[in-house]
């Protein structure tokens, strides 16, 4: 492994290998790691085979056999933490030169994960059971009992591009809090903080059978996915990909998160100096490619023309680029062809009726921020995930109206209203089916304790710590006959 030892030097290209039983690997085919704004080569990551795939499930399957208790388990993610702050700024210039945030979101992801993992310990401690009333029922009267959390087993985490640092302490926090190995599948185009956060937990003591790093595409996460002994799958990425997993990986857990297509309701009586910047953040922070991404926007009839003049003076006071400037709002997506992707949703929409307010020109794999509306019906950018920095605006009348047309589409992550009526806001909450309302803020809004995920294609399970440790254990009953 080489490391170049001023990661902020955009010129300086890093290189890692896998990370196999406490080796790193290496393999002359490696996977290219370019800045999406420039094409520019910033890293050098080993492509695994599936012989490293079937190693590493090997290696971690055996760390179940060997002792690695609670405390030893709290000690290693708080050191993994402290060591993720001390390197904080490598981090942070790793996301920004592989991924699609600028450096000023760039630095709020190892923080973010640094308390993933202390959250993560500390849920650890309090991992545990509760005593069952065996004399319910008549001829038990002599037996007590309990039940008690075991590790599921081998967790197979594989990941997406964005947010690659907080995703990943997302999947791995949980896993080796609750006693479970983890192996480990970067997206292959942002796998270099991740890699960096292996050597961290290394550093921090983590026993080297536990966690392990295959860089690859579709075929490595295949053999994670379809080896019985991984007993938990933990995906995040798209629908189709989603799907392909249920089909192919047997009799295991699932904990799915494949995105959405969030809506924010607009009431009349709305705070709009609240709602413009937060609706515009949920819209085109990380160039759109958020899984809790604003799509679209349903506005009272009342005050859809202001919000449209606030939202539009904004917008276009936003500044697309190259995401190491520290002035840069929005920077290009993950790659080109995504972004050709994006336009073409764009042209469709603009073919069956709709009209764009602001931006819609790509240049490169830069999509500038994008308001459309009169979108119609049907179309991809109305009812699938754009996962790039465009909203369409609508426009009703009740909101009983808004809540059936946010509910139409086939997915339900999360949803906003904007209202200063504690009325509106319940039926808000009672009548949207997503897996969580955030009132007044975005759909983007997301606290790292909260039960994550969605209903229908948007998942299945829930991350957020103790959630997720749940999804990653085993119940074992205990009956004692006295």
């Amino acid at each position: 492994m080489s490391i170049a030892a001023e990661v902020h030097d955009v010129s300086s290209v890093e290189r890692f290998g896998c990370l196999i039983d406490g080796k790193w690997v290496e393999h002359p085919d490696v996977i290219a790691v370019r800045n999406p704004f420039d094409g520019r080569l910033v890293g050098e990551v080993s492509s695994a085979t599936e012989a490293d795939v079937k190693q590493a499930i090997t290696a971690a399957a055996g760390s179940l056999a060997e002792e690695f208790p609670a405390h030893a388990r709290y000690d290693v993610l708080m050191r993994g933490a402290d060591l993720i702050d001390l390197h904080a700024d490598e981090y942070a210039w790793a996301i920004a030169r592989e991924g699609s945030k600028t450096i000023r979101e760039a630095r709020r992801e190892p923080p973010r994960a640094a308390t993933i993992l202390r959250l993560s310990a500390e849920e650890g401690r309090r991992l545990g059971g509760e005593t069952l009333p065996f004399d319910i029922r008549p001829g038990s009267e002599r037996r007590i009992g309990y039940y008690f959390r075991v590790p599921a087993g081998v967790i197979g985490a594989i990941s997406a591009s964005n947010d690659p640092l907080a995703v990943a302490a997302h999947k791995i926090g949980p896993a080796l809090a609750a006693g479970n190995p983890v192996v480990f599948k970067p997206a292959p185009q942002t796998p270099l903080s991740v890699l960096r956060l292996g050597r961290d937990l290394l550093a921090a003591g983590l026993p080297k059978n536990r966690f392990h790093v295959v860089n690859g595409g579709p075929a490595i996460g295949e053999a994670i996915v379809t080896d019985p002994r991984v007993r938990v799958v933990a995906f995040t990425g798209g629908v189709r990909t989603g799907e392909r997993i249920t089909r192919i990986a047997g009799v295991k857990k699932l904990l799915m998160e494949l995105g959405s297509n969030s809506p924010v309701i607009v009431m009349a009586d709305a705070n709009l100096d609240l709602a413009v910047p937060a609706i515009a953040s949920g819209a085109f922070a990380q160039a759109g490619e958020n899984c809790l991404g604003v799509q679209r926007v349903f506005l009272q009839a009342p005050i859809k023309g202001e919000f449209t003049r606030r939202f539009l003076k904004h917008v276009r006071g936003l500044k697309a680029g190259s995401s190491l400037e520290e002035s840069t709002d929005v920077c290009a997506m993950i790659t080109e062809d995504h972004a050709k992707r994006v336009e073409s949703w764009i042209a469709e929409a603009i073919a069956g009726g709709g009209r764009v307010l602001a931006g819609g020109a790509r240049n490169g794999a830069v999509v500038p921020p994008t308001v459309l509306e009169g979108v119609p019906d049907g179309v991809r950018l109305d009812c699938e995930e754009v996962y790039g920095p465009v909203l369409a605006l609508y426009e009703f009348a009740s909101l009983d109206e808004a809540i059936e047309r946010a509910n139409r589409v086939n997915f339900g992550l999360h949803a906003a209203i904007f209202t200063e009526q504690l009325r509106d806001a319940f039926k808000a909450v009672q009548g949207l089916a997503v897996g969580g309302v955030i009132v007044n803020d975005s759909t983007d809004y997301r606290l790292d304790v909260m039960p994550f995920g969605g209903v229908k294609m948007s998942g299945i399970g829930r991350e957020g710590i103790r959630f997720a440790m749940q999804e990653m254990t085993e119940t074992r009953v205990v009956c004692l006959n006295l």
